[in-house]
């Protein structure tokens, strides 16, 4: 009788279809993961080649497979409607700025972003942290040891003397701490539940012995308020909690966003004095070692750097100058810019609501260092700790998610539901 129970044999089927749909979509997943790891180990290798004293001369090359391979992530996995969307207005925007500046990091960075959909990021930050840790103390050892790579350099840098001060390998003093600090910072991000109270002056110990050898002020000082950072939220257990200690973090991006804009402004220069008409840029740039002068003196324009700002920049914006924030809205415009600035305010309310007290500090610490530093805004994905958040809190940004996800080949089925539920 219950060989020829219909209701029973339609049971069976269904449970059969449901494991053979499980086995695939697990199968799909795993690929999705490999290509995701895949694209992002050739990242951080290109990220360590480039501080180095090699020149990668396949670099670009590189960049076109890590996109390919992200962009394979994204096939395998499943996106809602307006995620779909968001992506396609992102990647437009992409498309513009490439076209108009010849640069492909803004596609590059919303395919990898896009790609950290249903990645345990967790998981994907330990992996960026021991590749990262591993690399740099690969070009020490190389350096220290006389295998290759400059152990120290030796020259004015900008303050008006000659000095000796230590790379160990990563090209400069400024570079060598500046990887300390990320990688304080990650790991502070990483494992500040579990730290001591000793664990915080351990790291500051070796943060000013470090500072002893590379003279890097910016470095020592924002990897400070890193450690000061991650104690405060570690012992001060409603911290994460509240409102106003994430509105106060936005405040202080939006601080150095607004000081970057107002360094770049030429009418507070005169060219043929080099100076400033503005007494706080000029007093800023006496002890930012001239970055400021250097954005109106640094290239062959008479007029500065800064004085052919666009909506999407073009072409001839390609010099290389320290101030990241300036830098955004030089090398890709205006709107991009802006596309900038709003993803990061809407990251902080994310951290808000996940009570990612870490998450808070990194990016305000990151967002003090770019004033005078370009680390994260480059053309290394893998070096800006910030997408990696993006990517984390993505889905849950205001609108995107939604419980109807589809691969991109059965999108078809978008309409279908969207139809069923009109009906």
């Amino acid at each position: 009788m219950e060989a020829g129970n219909p209701q029973l044999i339609c049971v069976r089927v269904g449970m059969a279809m449901d494991e053979k749909i499980g086995v695939r979509d697990n199968r799909i997943a795993k690929a999705a993961e490999f290509f995701f790891y895949a694209s992002l180990l050739v990242e951080l290798v290109v990220v360590i080649i480039d501080k180095s004293d090699y020149i990668n001369p396949v670099e670009g090359q590189l960049f076109r497979i890590t996109f390919l391979l992200a962009a394979g992530k994204i096939l395998l996995t499943k996106y809602s409607l307006k995620e779909w969307f968001a992506m396609l207005l992102f990647g437009i925007m992409g498309v513009i700025s490439y076209k108009m500046t010849g640069r492909n990091e803004i596609l590059r960075i919303v395919v990898f972003v896009a790609a950290c959909k249903q990645m345990d990021m967790k998981k994907v930050l330990k992996y960026v942290f021991y590749i990262t840790l591993a690399g740099c103390l690969l070009l020490m050892l190389l350096s220290v040891t006389g295998i290759y790579g400059s152990a120290s350099l030796e020259t004015d840098f900008g303050r008006g003397y000659v000095q000796t001060r230590y790379c160990m390998g990563l090209g400069h003093p400024n570079a060598l701490h500046c990887m300390f600090m990320m990688l304080v910072l990650l790991g502070l991000y990483l494992y500040n539940k579990k730290m001591k109270w000793y664990s915080y002056l351990i790291l500051a110990a070796l943060n000013y012995s470090l500072y002893l050898l590379t003279d890097s002020n910016t470095g020592m000082l924002v990897t400070l308020i890193g450690i000061a950072g991650g104690g405060l939220m570690r012992y001060w257990k409603k911290l994460p909690e509240m409102k106003w200690v994430y509105a106060a973090g936005v405040l202080v991006f939006l601080f150095c966003v607004a000081f970057s804009v107002l360094a770049a402004e030429r009418s507070f220069a005169r060219p043929v004095e080099y100076s400033f008409r503005n007494p706080v840029i000029a007093f800023a740039d006496a002890h930012l070692n001239g970055r400021i002068r250097d954005l109106y003196y640094g290239s062959t324009d008479a007029h500065g750097t800064t004085a052919t700002w666009s909506l999407f920049s073009q072409p001839e914006n390609n010099y290389f100058f320290d101030m990241g924030f300036v830098r955004v809205f030089y090398w890709y415009g205006i709107l991009p810019g802006m596309v900038y600035i709003i993803l990061n305010i809407l990251l902080f309310w994310q951290c808000a609501k996940k009570k990612d007290g870490m998450g808070l500090v990194m990016m305000a610490a990151l967002a003090v260092y770019t004033i005078v530093e370009a680390h994260i805004i480059s053309v290394y994905i893998g070096r800006n700790y910030i997408l990696f958040l993006m990517g984390m809190y993505g889905s849950s940004m205001p609108g995107l998610n939604s419980e109807q996800e589809e691969y991109m080949w059965k999108a078809y089925r978008f309409i279908g539901k969207w139809s069923s539920s009109k009906v």
